[in-house]
């Protein structure tokens, strides 16, 4: 038989069991509707026993229908010949058929582990390792590895080339794939790494970073389902572009008890993704803030009154503004919530105007210590004076306050520049959208201050405000290395009795201090036990000669063993391009067209923060739904098959670490990269 012959005879086989793969998945979903009806009919008793049956029941029946009901595109992706001569099929779900034998095994279980841990040096008695290709339903491509050729039967055939490097060659789209069907040893050591601790997971641009950190959650679901199923996984990435380029990974594996949020939106009610320029964000994000936002929620609000006057039984009682200032101290002296400190403020100015009555006594005036406290507590006038002097404390209205230079120069005494205070009050004047730094101060605000009193809704039906869920069993932090100290700490508050995974690359930082965010980091996991490394050393996104371009930029600032090895080899160098400033526009356009031309995936515009819009205006006219035109911060853990960078020298310039963010720019193609620079 021709080598055609044999692969579509090979294909025939498979197809026949994916067919009943997919037959037994109808009958799976057929009886989870059935369950979920009677469900519904099992609840009209209305007895509590019956209502919570019921509710368990359906519980169960909608787990079950949307994880048969996960994308069916490569549900079956794998098989194993082993040497005892069974076989074995791997796919995204667990299925079995009637007589409960394995049909599919999910990816994730241990009978499963052999497919990806399995190598030539080392078979774990697998003879043949097939990589299955479907589209839907139907199977158009096999590749086998034969691991143990000395123990294949006879009539074992083998098709196809290897899987990865077929993987590698195909077009990127807007949405990042899973790789369950190509995952390596060195990857799968990481995602099958024990659940509690820390396990960092560290490696250069295109080492599959992030895809492997998505299938570790996937799979500790999987595993650990009672711990994590309840409490859930939060997963932290940088920007919004990049948690929707991630947003279909872990559905497609069946798993949807995963909050997928970017920075700006770590804080339940906001959603920022306005940036500060770069200077700005450094200071926002130093953790001297948390000095400074401690001594601004110890500053009278702007509108505190100056003066208490209560007359009682003839006398007049006044604390004037020392006294106030000196009872305001030694409140926040004892290191209380401001927002929890309510009652005693009042106990204290209640105390202190008792004092003022001791010292008023006469024979006319002859004051009851506990009258006078009860009775001036409970006077209008007192309570109007309280809440004007010692208010709820709401965290955005206290950022808004510290735009006035006067106010935020006082809590920044000694720990900022004057320049640094300018740039702060200047970033909260008129605020109409918060930036992604702002979410950071926010959140320490608002543990700062401690909970507001929850404000009486008009309308019964109104829904409560969020409120903030800090008791996630699993956190993922993609993208770990450009967090800033106070993002560490927002952050580290959502697992303070969570096992974590910490995704970077040390090389690709945009923090300008390593050390201060390093103990930021060391702080905000310091709960956990144990730390456990895992570094993907091999570059599967770019090309060899794209890669050599883009580690150029940062050879001389990092060691050698810090930058990835790339694969595979097209041929085909980066184009680099000097033309003269007013050109640049007109040779945007024709260097854009020419990747679109020349690629069938997605094309990336990467230019500097400040200018991102005005290119966008340039390509307007390149008729293209695969364009995307983004920032160098946007650019953070993307890929696309061409690359344009345009003005990079501006574009490392415009980053406090350089040539570092121009070496993550540089590495996002896939197939070709173009770079313009101005004369």
């Amino acid at each position: 038989m021709s080598e055609a012959s044999v692969q579509q005879a090979e294909i025939a086989v498979e197809q026949e069991h994916v067919d009943r793969v997919h037959h037994r998945l109808g009958e799976l979903r057929t009886e989870a509707e059935a369950m979920r009806a009677r469900s519904y009919e099992h609840g009209k008793e209305a007895t509590p026993e019956a209502l919570y049956e019921r509710d368990v029941m359906v519980h169960h029946a909608n787990r079950t229908l949307q994880a048969l009901d996960a994308e069916s595109e490569g549900l079956v992706f794998g098989r194993l010949d082993l040497a005892s001569g069974d076989t074995v099929h791997i796919g995204r779900l667990g299925i079995r058929d009637e007589r409960f034998e394995n049909l599919l095994v999910d990816w994730r279980a241990p009978m499963a582990a052999a497919f990806y841990q399995a190598t030539p040096e080392h078979p774990l008695d697998v003879v043949r390792r097939r990589v299955i290709r479907c589209s839907r339903e139907r199977v158009v491509d096999l590749s086998d590895d034969l691991l143990d050729p000395d123990r294949a039967p006879a009539d074992m055939r083998v098709v196809g080339e290897g899987a990865l490097m077929a993987a590698l060659t195909r077009s990127r789209g807007d949405s990042m794939r899973n790789i369950v069907a190509t995952i390596q040893k060195e990857q799968d050591e990481a995602i099958r790494a024990p659940e509690g601790g820390v396990t960092e997971i560290t490696g250069g641009p295109g080492t599959g970073k992030t895809a492997v950190a998505l299938h570790r959650a996937a799979y500790l679901l999987y595993r650990e389902q009672r711990r994590l199923g309840g409490p859930g996984v939060l997963v932290v990435g940088p920007s919004p572009v990049f948690m929707s380029y991630i947003s279909r990974v872990l559905p497609s594996m069946g798993e949807h008890n995963v909050e997928l949020r970017a920075l700006g939106e770590v804080l339940d009610g906001l959603a920022a993704q306005r940036l500060d320029d770069p200077r700005t964000a450094e200071v926002k994000g130093s953790p001297r803030m948390v000095k400074v936002l401690r001594r601004a929620l110890r500053l009278p609000p702007p509108d505190a009154p100056e003066q208490l006057q209560i007359f009682y039984r003839g006398v007049v009682l006044k604390l004037g503004a020392d006294e106030l200032g000196r009872i305001r101290r030694s409140l926040h002296s004892k290191g209380s919530q401001p927002n929890r400190s309510r009652m005693r403020a009042a106990d204290a100015l209640l105390e202190a105007l008792w004092r003022k009555a001791q010292e008023a006594a006469d024979d006319d005036f002859q004051p009851d210590r506990e009258r006078l406290i009860t009775e001036i507590g409970e006077r209008i006038e007192f309570h109007r004076f309280l809440v004007t002097w010692w208010p709820p404390l709401y965290p955005m209205q206290v950022l808004r306050w510290l735009s006035d230079p006067g106010r935020l120069a006082r809590a920044a005494r000694r720990l900022l520049s004057a320049e640094e205070i300018d740039l702060l009050a200047k970033s909260w004047t008129d605020v109409s959208e918060w930036t992604v730094a702002d979410v950071a101060l926010i959140d320490e605000l608002r543990t700062l201050a401690g909970p507001p009193p929850r404000p009486r809704r008009a309308d019964p039906d109104e829904e409560p405000p969020p409120r903030n869920y800090d008791e996630y069993a699993h956190v993922v932090v993609d993208e770990s290395q450009d967090l800033s100290p106070m993002q560490w700490r927002m952050v580290g508050r959502r697992g303070r009795h969570a096992s974590w995974t910490i995704v970077g690359d040390p090389v690709q930082s945009s923090w300008p201090d390593p050390d201060e965010a390093a103990e930021a980091r060391r702080e905000a996991l310091s709960g956990a036990r144990s730390h456990r490394r895992f570094t993907l050393r091999t570059n599967y996104r770019n090309s060899a000669e794209i890669f050599a371009h883009a580690a150029d930029a940062v050879r001389d600032l990092v060691p050698a063993d810090d930058l990835p090895a790339a694969v595979r080899s097209t041929g085909i160098e980066p184009r680099v391009r000097e033309v003269d400033a007013a050109e640049l526009p007109e040779a945007a356009r024709s260097e854009t067209a020419e990747l679109v031309a020349g690629t069938e995936g997605t094309v990336g515009v990467i230019t500097t923060m400040a200018r991102r819009d005005e290119v966008r205006e340039w390509l307007s006219a390149v008729d293209s739904e695969r364009l995307r035109v983004v920032g160098s911060l946007e650019a953070k853990g993307m890929e696309y098959d061409g690359v344009l960078v345009v003005d990079p020298d501006g574009l490392a310039a415009e980053s406090s670490t350089g040539r570092r963010a121009l070496y993550v720019a540089l590495s996002r193609a896939t197939q070709l990269l173009a770079v313009l620079r101005t004369r």
